[in-house]
């Protein structure tokens, strides 16, 4: 939140890419930073990509473009196994 400068009460929208969600600091955004400092997905946010109350996720601050990228458990699955398969051949060697 810091490198964001991201504080409690700031509006936020998001969206989803490519199984990923984007979150970013929106003044007609539905959701806010809570007074903990804390980003909390709504329902309908985390339903885009599977996600349950209290999944965790792998979160990358993006302070070029002014937003946090939340990586799905699902999603980080999938980009380790391309990974994979690149340096080891998708198990054809």
């Amino acid at each position: 939140m810091k490198v964001l400068q991201w504080v409690s009460g700031l509006r936020l929208g998001s969206r989803e890419r490519h199984g990923l969600i984007v979150v970013s600091a929106d003044p007609q955004g539905v959701f806010k930073v809570a007074k903990e400092g804390h980003v909390r997905l709504p329902a309908v946010v985390r339903q885009w990509c599977g996600l349950a109350a209290g999944d965790r996720v792998f979160i990358v601050a993006e302070p070029a473009s002014g937003g946090l990228v939340v990586h799905p458990p699902a999603k980080l699955d999938e980009l380790i196994t391309q990974a994979h398969d690149a340096v080891f051949g998708g198990g054809r060697e």
